[in-house]
């Protein structure tokens, strides 16, 4: 029974942490985005979501970006290691693009009836989504979002 307690406490944690679920405060101060809208004539509301992730500016950047450029050298050179693709992991990234793009247009009211997704570009520190909303421009839409 003793030895179940320690192991049943860390499956606790762990999959409390697992469950963790990204918020704008994950990425905070860290993350510039943009929102254009674009009101065609036929009524049409689309839109665009940028976003992109803010690197310090010391060198410590360049730094680990040689070091790691270094290393898959290193790799690639080596005999017994075969050559693997490095995927990263982009998973919280887009949910804290989704997030931020919910946020906005909640915030925005511009697409009040739901949008779809025309295209979606994600990539380690920036995103892209377009988008086309699900109802047409009202008169009101017009004046609040002209550019």
């Amino acid at each position: 029974m003793i030895r179940i307690v320690p192991i049943l406490m860390a499956f606790i944690i762990a999959s409390g942490c697992a469950s963790h679920k990204p918020d704008t405060d994950d990425f905070k101060n860290r993350v510039k985005d943009r929102f254009k809208t674009d009101i065609r004539s036929n009524g049409i509301k689309l839109f665009t979501y940028n976003a992109k992730l803010e690197m310090p500016d010391d060198n410590n950047t360049e730094l680990a970006h040689r070091e790691r450029i270094n290393q898959l050298k290193k790799q690639s050179r080596s005999k017994n290691s075969k050559r693997s693709i490095y995927t990263p992991d982009l998973s919280d990234w887009t949910e804290q693009i989704e997030l931020g793009l919910s946020k906005t247009l909640d915030m925005t009211g511009y697409c009040r009836e739901g949008f779809m997704e025309l295209s979606r570009m994600i990539e380690v520190g920036r995103a892209e989504i377009r988008g086309e909303c699900n109802e047409g421009a009202t008169d009101e839409d017009r004046a609040k979002f002209s550019s």
